[in-house]
Formats: structure tokens, sequence, C-alpha cells
């Protein structure tokens, strides 16, 4: 029995010594040399810091080096939070006031603490990243800090902004993503031939994914640079050059490949085993662009918000899907277990909706330093009385289709009323992402003017898009003003920026 991820990586070091875990455009490193710097960054938080189940923050950019520090911040017995390089300090401040960090590890490039140092006074410990992963130390000595620590203890706390903007602290247990990874490695058939190309932020939950899987298998993680995501050709021929098996993107990055038919340049069909895919809705046109061109690929839609370990339903694609079709998010992962709640709290059935609640291991301990937050939607399961058992309201509605697969609406704070009815946005997206024609959509709803507003990345006129939309959806759900942007805003985790949309109403 495994009680933290930290036993991953001693055994595939001793395994795999030589074989590389991971990778970026400036280093590579093996496992035995991650494991050598994790554990000296350990011995050396350990010197200073003194004491366990403490919140250190990592400032660095997106690196090996991060992911390393992350190991090493783990074998120390404390837990980590990434604060990225880039992140507006206003974000920072409201971070720190409710981490309150007790150390930060920053490479010599962010030594100044720049952003941070704008809005907070940081009187913890600083500890530059070169200067601590040198040193020699007693093996014995870190593989007691990691016999004491237990898979309840916190291996990370990621920010996520939710719908507010206001930043909450997802709290989430060693044992949340031993689980998690167990089910991915099992599931996917991962084990040491396998390579991960990296898309998304390390502050973004899909990274947990990429980063351990390849401790616990062998595998190794190759992080693509930023900017290729902007260039598909160069994109599909780095992954073709790094042998790259498996992708776990959001749908954004796969849109932008689809829509530039990037495919007709790079084949990469020799290499590429697994397309897997989270973090909002995957139009099944564009996922149908990339099944033409890649018809052998292992394709799966992953759900999940952060709150519970990255992922808790799944759907491996094992037919053919219309364009103006939803997308299933499938059934449970495994030790987790799904329940759509109706507004009464009793258990929809049939084709019912209702908000989709979770629960099992992989499900957060709740928002750190933030005990009204968590209450809102950590709750007692209303289906059983008889002992404590906390669940997660998502706030996502689905319902079951008549294959049992769930099928993901919206969010709840996505269904309007609207000249009477109750509609939800994310079926409008869903038929307006079929038209031919249509690469990229959102639609919000304007609270002043009363109307539906849909937005494009590309100037389609307006009574050809509703043409095609009285075939699919009702007469009053089609969208009363159409806005087209040269492209659709992404925040930084590569999803549709609703609030920076809101602007434009």
């Amino acid at each position: 029995m495994l009680n933290c991820v930290t036993e991953w990586l001693d055994e595939t070091a001793k395994k795999f010594p030589d074989k590389i875990a991971f990778s970026d455009e400036n280093n590579s490193y093996t496992f035995s040399e991650v494991r050598r710097m994790a554990m000296s960054i350990a011995h050396n938080i350990r010197n200073t810091l003194g004491g366990v189940k403490r919140p250190i923050a990592v400032y660095m950019d997106k690196s090996a080096d991060m992911a390393v520090a992350y190991i090493g911040i783990a074998y120390s017995g404390n837990f980590y939070s990434p604060i990225a390089t880039d992140m507006p300090s206003s974000r920072i401040a409201k971070i720190f006031s409710t981490l309150k960090p007790e150390a930060v590890i920053c490479d010599e490039k962010n030594e100044e603490l720049s952003e941070i140092n704008k809005v907070v006074t940081f009187e913890g410990i600083k500890l530059i990243y070169q200067n601590i992963i040198g040193d020699e130390c007693d093996e014995k000595e870190i593989l007691d800090y990691e016999e004491h620590i237990v898979d309840t203890d916190l291996l990370y706390v990621l920010f996520t902004s939710g719908s507010t903007g206001e930043p909450k602290g997802v709290a989430i247990t060693h044992r949340g993503v031993l689980d998690y990874i167990d089910w991915v490695v099992e599931t996917f058939s991962i084990d040491e031939n396998d390579s991960f190309g990296n898309q998304s932020p390390f502050y973004f939950d899909n990274s947990i994914l990429d980063i351990y899987s390849p401790l616990k298998t062998g595998a190794t993680l190759f992080i693509i640079p930023k900017e290729l995501f902007s260039q598909p050709v160069k994109l599909l021929k780095y992954l073709y050059d790094k042998r790259i098996t498996t992708i776990f993107w959001v749908p954004s990055a796969m849109i932008m490949v689809s829509k530039l038919k990037a495919f007709r340049n790079v084949d990469v069909s020799s290499t590429l085993k697994r397309v897997l895919f989270a973090g909002e809705v995957m139009p099944n046109k564009q996922l149908n662009v990339w099944r033409q061109y890649l018809p052998g690929m292992t394709y799966a839609n992953l759900y999940g918000p952060t709150e519970i370990t990255d992922v808790c339903a799944y759907y491996i694609v094992d037919r053919e899907f219309a364009d103006d079709e939803p997308l299933p998010i499938g059934i449970p992962t495994k030790n987790m277990d799904l329940i759509v709640l109706k507004d009464d709290n009793t258990e929809a059935t049939g084709t019912e909706n209702g908000e989709l609640c979770v629960r099992g291991t992989g499900v957060s301990v709740g928002y750190y330093n933030n005990p009204a937050k968590t209450k809102e939607v950590f709750v007692q399961n209303p289906l059983n009385d008889s002992y404590p058992e906390y669940i997660y309201r998502t706030g996502d509605i689905v319902h079951y289709n008549e294959r049992g697969e769930l099928i993901y609406v919206c969010r709840k704070d996505f269904q309007i009323k609207h000249m009477g009815h109750r509609i939800e946005l994310g079926e409008i997206e869903t038929a307006v992402s079929s038209i031919d024609g249509v690469d990229s959509c959102c639609c919000l709803y304007d609270d002043n003017h009363k109307k539906i507003v849909l937005f494009l990345d590309k100037e389609l006129d307006k009574s050809y898009i509703s043409e095609c939309l009285s075939r699919l959806i009702p007469e009053y759900m089609i969208p009363g003003k159409v806005i087209t942007l040269e492209q659709l805003p992404l925040n930084a985790n590569g999803k549709i920026d609703r609030l920076k949309l809101r602007e434009f109403l």
C-alpha cells in the first residue's frame, strides 16, 4: 500500500535510473536525477522550515525544474501551491492572503519575486532552486520523512477562479492523486514506452496527469513550448519528432489544430496513440476532423473540476457522432461515484436533468482557509442520513442518455430564464458548433437587453446562422445578437474566457 506519490519515484528510479523523466527546451532529467534533486530540495526545506504540512509557494516558469520542485516539497512532508510568474499582481495578493505560504521556491531568473513584492510583503523563507538541488543528503533521512506522510496529507493547493474571479484554493491529498493516476495508467495502458506531450500550465489541474503518470510508470514527459500552440504544423512536427504517444489537452488547443487542417502537412499516426481532452466541451464537429485524419487513435473525453483531483468521469469514444450531437462525459472513474440530484435533492431518474455531485477518494478536502465557501459545495450527501458522508456539488447540469452515459448540459450558472423558458446556454453552443463555417463559439446572456448573445471567431451571416439553428433548436433559443471577434479570448488555462467576453456586451 502506498501512502504518498514519492514512493512511485523511489521504485521507478530503481527500474529506469537513466531514462528521461522530464524534458523541456532547456533541460532533460533522468528519473535518478529527479529523485536526487528532489531529495536535496526536501533536505533543505526541512533544515530551514523545520515543520511539515505547511504551504510552500512555487514561483517559477513552467519547466522540468518546476516539476522537480513539486516533488521535493512532497518528499519534505509539506504541500505546494503554484504561483505563475505572469499572474496579475492583484491575483497574487488574494492568493497569498489565503495561502499564507511559509516559504517560496523560485529560480534565479525570478529570485527578485518581482510580481509578488509589488503587492505583498513576504516575510517567509525564500529558497533559490539552483541553490537547493545540489546538496548531498542522507537518503535514510528523506525516506524517514516519507514514512511519516499519510495519504490524507495534502499534496497541493491549486487556486481556481470559478465563475466569480475570486481565487479559491482547492486542497488535494496524496490519496486523491494516487487513486487518479492508478486509474489513468490502468485504463489507458500506460507504461515505460510511452511519452506525454504537455499543454496545460502547471497551475492547472490537467497537468497532474502529465506530471505524475511518468513517476508511476517510467514514461517520459515532454513540456511543449507554449508558442507552438499557435503554430499547428510545427506543433504536430514536435509530436512526431519526440515520438509522443499521449496528449491530454484542452479542446481549444485541439480545435486550433483541426480548423487549420494541420494534419495535411504532418502525419503523426505512426507515433500518437491516445488523444485525451478535458476542461471544456469538445464540439463533435472538430473532434470528427481529428478522427478523420487520425482514425486509429484512442479518443477519450475526460470530465472533472479541480475539486475532484481532475477527473471523475470519462468516455472513450466508441462510435460515430453527428456534428450537432453532444459528446458524453460517460461513466465514473474507478473509486468515484456520480450522483445526479434534482433541485429538491432527490435523485434524477431516466433522462431528467440534475446537478452532478461526486463522492469518493478524489474529492478535495475543501477550499484552503475558506470554510464558508467549502460549506457551500462540500456538503452532506442528502441521500444518506445515517453517517457523515461528504459530496462535492459541481454546479454542472447533466442527464443520462438512453445508453446510461452522462451528458453534460451546461453550468448551473449558465442556465438562464428567457421569454419564460429555462434555457441551457450549452445546448445552444452545441447546436452552433455543428454549423458549417463555425470553428469556435460561446453564448452569454445580456441581462440588460434580455438577449442571448452569440460570439463567433468568424464572420457569418446572421440569417444563415438563424436558418441553420431553426432546424436544431426552438425559436426562443436562437441568439438575438451575434458578435464576431477575430479570436475568442482564452484564459490562462486555454479555455474560452467568458468574463472577458462580458466586456463586449
